[in-house]
């Protein structure tokens, strides 16, 4: 007798993108390179996976703190203050270190308060449903982060209507919204920093298209959090002077090296987020440990030294951008510390990955359905405690592995 949840199994698994990985899975076994385990870790930026210690490429703690000892005693300091974590859902009670943190967050910005959800993908999925009813509509970038699109999907499912309008289009932006029309107000829905390909919206003409469309910025700032703007406070305020009608998502996971994410508000949204977002009532909160953790972090990024981690951090993304692009390799992005070089072919974008690694260098291979098809893409990412010597070293693997591609003829050199 066959039991109805293998049938489920079998259904799942012929469709759509479950398919499509298997079928890469079982044409390169070796190559693949996806859902790795890392035995060991540290220190710097050394990993150890397959049983081999590589250069970690493949890391979004891009300031390093993730290795920082204030922050990791931060965090053992948190859990022999309040154990392993809340116990709780925060609608019923918070630590008082998520207070602190959510004051301390708020400051750093600039902002009137913030609140902090498990993660920037709860964030988005509680916020944005939370921000608009029936009346109101959301306009989404086609390339906004999948996060934002499955917030999108719980809003359309209360009844709220839902528009795309072209990349960083400004004019379709414009034209959506009056097609969108009536309309009580509009949620523009954004990324600060698009991460596979490092670029930035035009906030400035956004901005002044919300204003004159009742409509309101959102801007999830995940990958802009830390490493752009004065100390790090991401994209919104550095491009618009301003977080006038503006809300402004980050993350606590990247360059915070904690845990978590946040939306930054004007004050009186607080308190309604609470009561409308579902992924913070009953999403489990952030152990208070980490909240400790982000405390010692945001008072790092309002010091003198962060300075010196961001000039380090620039120093090797420079370094790489330009001699990746000496090498006369495709680089996308380089204005983050997430750069990616375009490869295309799938087949060729993982063994490129795959050659690296046994170069003793680990980058992310990244192909459809992240990118579109034929656009493979190896995603490196940069951190301010990569020595000058490993930038170097992956810049002659870069090297070899176009020459080699050259040598032979295939697609990668094309």
């Amino acid at each position: 007798m066959t039991l109805p949840i293998q049938r489920l199994y079998e259904s799942l698994r012929r469709n759509g993108v479950a398919r499509f990985m298997e079928h890469f899975r079982q044409m390169f076994p070796d190559t693949h390179m996806k859902d790795l385990v890392v035995e060991a870790s540290g220190p710097g930026r050394i990993v150890q996976i397959q049983g081999r210690r590589v250069v970690n490429f493949g890391s979004d703690s891009f300031l390093g703190l993730d290795q920082d000892p204030r922050v990791k005693e931060s965090i053992i300091r948190g859990v022999e203050k309040w154990g392993t974590h809340n116990g709780t859902s925060r609608a019923f009670s918070s630590v008082q270190a998520n207070g602190d943190a959510e004051a301390k967050i708020a400051a750093w910005l600039g902002m009137e308060a913030s609140l902090i959800y498990p993660s920037v993908t709860l964030a988005n999925a509680g916020a944005i449903p939370g921000l608009v009813t029936k009346t109101d509509v959301i306009v989404a970038d086609e390339f906004a982060h999948n996060s934002i699109q499955e917030g999108i999907k719980i809003a359309k499912s209360n009844g709220t209507r839902s528009f795309l309008f072209k990349h960083n289009d400004v004019e379709h932006l414009e034209e959506t919204l009056k097609q969108a029309r009536p309309y009580k107000n509009a949620l523009i829905t954004i990324d600060g920093v698009y991460s596979m390909s490092g670029e930035l919206p035009p906030l400035k003409a956004m901005h002044e298209v919300a204003l004159q469309n009742d409509a309101i910025l959102y801007v999830d700032d995940a990958h802009g959090t830390g490493v752009l703007g004065k100390n790090g406070r991401g994209s919104v305020f550095e491009n618009l002077g301003t977080y006038e009608n503006v809300f402004v998502v980050g993350s606590l996971s990247k360059a915070f090296s904690c845990l978590g994410g946040f939306i930054g508000c004007p004050r009186e949204f607080q308190q309604l987020l609470k009561i409308r977002s579902n992924s913070y009532i009953f999403g489990g909160p952030v152990p208070p440990s980490y909240l400790e953790g982000v405390c010692t972090v945001v008072d790092l990024l309002c010091s003198d030294e962060y300075e010196r981690l961001k000039s380090k951090l620039q120093s090797n993304l420079d370094t790489l951008v330009a001699g990746a692009e000496r090498l006369g390799m495709q680089v996308l992005g380089g204005l983050t510390p997430i750069i990616s070089i375009l490869i295309g072919d799938e087949a060729d974008t993982l063994q490129a990955g795959r050659f690296l690694f046994e170069q003793g260098y680990y980058v992310q291979s990244v192909t459809f359905p992240a990118v579109p098809y034929h656009a493979g893409v190896l995603r490196i990412q940069v951190n301010a405690n990569h020595e000058p010597e490993q930038i170097a070293g992956l810049l002659g693997a870069l090297e070899s592995m176009f020459d080699l591609a050259k040598m032979a003829g295939p697609r990668l050199a094309a």
